[in-house]
């Protein structure tokens, strides 16, 4: 018979989790769990109070210790958690014992499909659950004082960790904040349990567990020397100001300001990246009258100190477990509108690409530490730093790299949803979107459109900018050169527009079908097994797939001035919980970005089938672990990602892949 185990611990260690995530922290020689709540079923909420050796009222005795150890290694007892790999982690380390993540749940995760809050606090407010089960608000402060070190002061005797004993009453207080964390998941997990996860989303979920646990190789001795030569760097810089300017801290804005101002009677209202290009300008104008040599070299020192090349490698060192691999990368579900994974600790879906043509010299120079010969070679420390980060991802020993992303997925992906033939047919035999984009707009033959050229550079913007109901600002935010002339967009998005009938179109068919589910309660199937339905206040849009995305509290009301859908969600600026707006564009890239992710998702699934070792993913991308002697590992692996899904039949799919010995953008 299979029971249900909600838990949730309180950790100490003295690893700052927010900076090293939970592997690292785990991992720490003084790491312990302190409370573990729990509730079997239907029970009763009970805490094992670890760390005082005393009994507290509602404090969970040995038999009922002996019961919950039972069952946290018991499969027929599944476990639940909000962010259960946080439990999992801790208990692995804790037991020195595996937790086969077959045997968790993760409330987090599941709400995050109904497009809820991402903390517990959050969700439990959204939900509308009574006070008495909502998260107690102390526990940032019992956290703090229980859960990290101390500062040691005369009053405290100089002690580095605050135990039970150190203060009874808060710690009676901090097992009561346990006990409530349980009875709101709980009450969380009851709210939404009837909006099941499909299974193979479970499976999923299971999979990016095993791959976050087994981690990816970092090479330690690359990170560790750029963060120490960066030290010299800049030290080197300011000393170089200090001798230019005179000032006692070059760094300072207002001395730098009043530097200028008396150097050069340059008013100067900010001395920021934004600012600074403009400021050379000036002093290159005044070139004739008066030497500005040393001022534009303090404009440069200036923008060198600014930059942050090595902020993800001091990352890495913070999160690093002794193995040298680094674990915990991916979020599963991290954004809960389309499902998509997001990056965690070293935000690996926002590397810097790689551009510079000799990468393999760069990288061997700086593990050779010589400095002069790379700026010698490559110019400024900080751009070479910032283009090696990707190459601190290394494969495990024995092992190369095999990358393989699908090629313009989003671009295939709408054109099969909205039966766009003339794309289809594009993406079936040659691929070149940008280039029969620009002849489709423009009516000239594929041919004569060259790379380079105004056509393909202006078809490519309209590509990008464009298949989500984009117009001029679109395209303005996407031509950051300023390549196009404002008086040609309005003609470009017309023009891109007339040619993609069937994609304007699909932005309105959503718009339409999600306004009439909300409005008559009732199904909309559109095309490839889209739906849109309207239960319990929530909007769902069901995917080819099956699975669905959820817009909660969703309605029609005025917004702006208009008609539109609304839905209740986290704002993009503020991070608060509020209304939203969402209208035919918006749901088409929701749609399609959600599709191009469970593409992702069966690729993952049938190539780890196939027996590869996937250590990460970016974006639609994967990086597998290959044996050296597997020569036919790229090609079974790009053969896997171009076969398409059992529900996205005609939709035509390409991966690319290329071998490497680290980690780079090819």
């Amino acid at each position: 018979m299979q029971h249900y185990m909600n838990v949730d611990i309180e950790t100490y260690s003295s690893v700052d989790i927010a900076k090293a995530g939970a592997y690292a922290y785990a991992e720490s020689p003084d790491f312990e769990i302190l409370l573990i709540g729990y509730r079997i079923d239907e029970g009763s909420v009970k805490v094992i109070d670890l760390k005082s050796g005393t009994s507290h009222e509602r404090t969970a005795s040995s038999k009922d210790m002996e019961e919950f150890y039972n069952a946290l290694q018991n499969p027929d007892y599944i476990k639940t958690a909000y962010n259960a790999n946080f439990e999992r982690t801790c208990f692995a380390a804790y037991l020195k014992k595996p937790m086969p993540p077959e045997q968790w749940r993760c409330t987090a995760v599941h709400a995050a499909t109904l497009g809820l809050p991402g903390n517990l606090a959050g969700v439990g407010a959204a939900l509308g659950l009574p006070a008495d089960k909502q998260k107690d608000k102390i526990g940032k402060s019992l956290i703090s004082y229980f859960c990290k070190p101390c500062r040691p002061t005369k009053a405290n005797g100089g002690r580095t960790r605050n135990l039970p004993e150190h203060d009874p009453e808060r710690w009676a207080q901090f097992i009561e904040y346990n006990r409530q964390d349980v009875v709101t998941e709980s009450a969380v997990r009851d709210k939404i349990v009837k909006y099941r996860i499909p299974e193979s989303e479970q499976e999923l979920w299971e999979l990016d567990q095993k791959t976050n646990d087994e981690g990816i190789c970092l090479d330690m001795d690359l990170a560790e020397k750029i963060i120490r030569y960066d030290e010299t760097y800049h030290e080197r810089l300011m000393e170089e100001a200090v001798g230019l300017t005179g000032l006692e801290n070059p760094n300072s804005l207002t001395q730098l300001k009043a530097w200028y101002l008396k150097q050069y009677g340059l008013q100067a209202a900010s001395i920021t990246k934004d600012s600074i290009p403009g400021i050379m300008e000036q002093l290159k104008d005044m070139a004739d009258i008066c030497d500005t040599e040393l001022g534009i070299r303090m404009l440069e020192i200036r923008q060198e100190l600014g930059k942050t090349s090595t902020k993800k490698y001091t990352a890495m060192t913070q999160a690093v477990c002794g193995d040298s691999r680094l674990r915990g990368i991916l979020q599963f579900y991290g954004a809960n509108r389309t499902g998509r994974w997001a990056g965690r600790i070293v935000q690996v879906h926002n590397l810097p690409q790689n551009k510079i043509p000799d990468l393999e010299l760069a990288r061997s120079l700086v593990k050779e530490e010589r400095f002069a010969d790379l700026e010698l070679l490559f110019g400024g420390v900080p751009f070479v730093f910032s283009q090696l980060i990707r190459t601190a991802f290394i494969p495990s020993e024995g092992c190369r790299f095999v990358v393989s992303d699908f090629s313009a997925i989003e671009a295939r992906v709408i054109a099969w949803l909205a039966d766009e033939e003339w794309r289809l047919e594009v993406f079936r035999t040659h691929g070149k979107i940008y280039e029969a984009s620009a002849s489709q707009m423009f009516h000239v033959p594929i041919e004569n459109i060259k790379k380079g050229s105004k056509l393909r550079r202006q078809g490519k913007v309209a590509e990008l900018a464009l298949g989500y109901g984009g117009s001029f600002g679109a395209i303005k935010a996407m031509d950051k050169s300023g390549s196009i002339p404002d008086e040609e967009i309005p003609m470009l998005v017309q023009n891109w527009r007339k040619a993609n009938l069937r994609i304007c179109k699909l932005w309105r068919t959503a718009e339409s079908a999600a306004k009439t589910a909300i409005q008559e309660h009732r199904s909309i199937q559109i095309r490839h097994g889209l739906v849109f339905s309207y239960i319990n206040g929530i909007l769902f849009i069901t995917l080819p797939s099956g699975r669905k995305l959820a817009y909660y509290d969703a309605r029609i009301e005025e917004y702006e001035g208009k008609e539109s859908v609304t839905y209740a969600g986290v704002e993009q600026n503020t991070k608060r919980w509020g209304r939203l707006e969402t209208w035919g564009g918006k749901l088409v890239e929701n749609i399609v970005q959600a599709v191009a992710r469970d593409c992702l998702a069966e690729t993952i699934k049938k190539v780890t089938e196939a027996g590869y070792h996937i250590v990460m993913h970016v974006h639609d991308e994967i990086i597998v672990d290959v044996p050296k002697d597997d020569i036919n590992a790229l090609q079974s692996i790009t053969d896997i990602m171009k076969v398409s899904p059992p529900w996205g039949q005609g939709l035509p799919l390409k991966g690319d892949g290329y071998e490497t010995e680290f980690y780079k953008k090819d």
